[in-house]
């Protein structure tokens, strides 16, 4: 990829030094040994891992174990914690904010992303009206226990909302009124990002700042080759990309080879679609694959998803 993305996977600022000249930016990385980079061609500075709560905050996991997955996060340095008004039916999102509110944490030091697109059952707790957003943004804050989040992303298009009617003018909307920050997309594709950027700008909104997508070993051209296509016609005010699911939903861990193990996401119910995928033929291939690779890995000297990520 000509660019570099944030991937999601599941402090104390130094002061200036006057003898050492440690500068803000290189503090964080200095006590840590982590990595950040920009959010796009935004000023939001993103831990180069973030830390995701798909399936296992507020389900798979207990609170305790999450509480504990967090601190060990913020304290390597992680500060970008993302979520969604969908995971576990909003569970996520209250776990999420209970561990910020247990642990005193500055909100600056944060920066914490949400979802919006599958509130609930009812016909407007979905999709990506001005009225969903908007009230779905509300019920993702108050689970949080916070004012605002630093992005909230559009989780999938809607074909039933006009982007420049009502998706960019909301999230524009919810920026101005100090809900969010920033905006994104995810799982949208290169002409409908490039829609939403074209008409914010023609119309005087704000556009998004990246895209969340998939991105792993065996899933390489959205982000290698449509996004950087994107990247360059939008010039240097454009999107950046941030990833999700780095472990092909824990494929690459190498804990599905011999079979689906109980209590791992793929034998949970509801998630019977991630079993079919890793027993299927393309994944039977890519489980030979991942053997050529843990050879790999081994000369290199790390583990299999150190390698991935």
């Amino acid at each position: 990829a000509s660019f570099r993305t944030p991937a999601l996977v599941g402090r104390q600022l130094l002061g200036f030094h006057k003898i050492n000249r440690i500068s803000l930016r290189d503090s964080l990385a200095h006590t840590t040994g982590m990595i950040y980079r920009n959010l796009g061609k935004s000023g939001l500075r993103v831990s180069c891992v973030g830390l995701g709560t798909w399936v296992t905050f507020g389900g798979q996991i207990t609170d305790e174990v999450a509480e504990e997955m967090t601190t060990l996060a913020y304290e390597s340095g992680i500060n970008l914690f993302d979520t969604s008004e969908v995971y576990n039916c909003g569970r996520a999102e209250a776990v999420l904010g209970g561990i910020i509110k247990k642990k005193g944490w500055r909100r600056s030091s944060l920066v914490i992303t949400t979802k919006i697109f599958w509130g609930g059952n009812a016909e407007m707790e979905r999709g990506l009206s001005r009225k969903h957003i908007i009230e779905g943004l509300r019920a993702s804050l108050d689970r949080l226990q916070l004012e605002y989040v630093d992005v909230v992303f559009a989780n999938r298009p809607d074909p039933y909302t006009p982007i420049e009617a009502e998706t960019v003018r909301a999230m524009t909307y919810v920026i101005n009124r100090g809900m969010a920050l920033y905006w994104g997309t995810s799982r949208w594709n290169s002409m409908e990002i490039m829609e939403a950027y074209s008409v914010a700008r023609q119309f005087n909104q704000i556009p998004p700042i990246c895209e969340q997508a998939e991105y792993h070993m065996f899933q390489r051209e959205k982000v290698e080759v449509q996004l950087p296509q994107l990247y360059h016609k939008i010039g240097n005010t454009g999107i950046g990309a941030m990833t999700w699911s780095p472990l092909a939903c824990g494929l690459i861990s190498g804990k599905y080879r011999s079979g689906i193990p109980p209590s791992t996401r793929a034998s949970l119910k509801g998630y019977e679609w991630i079993k079919e995928k890793i027993m299927s033929e393309e994944g039977h291939r890519e489980q030979l694959k991942l053997q050529e690779l843990e050879t790999l890995a081994q000369r290199l000297q790390c583990t299999l998803p150190q390698l991935a990520i």
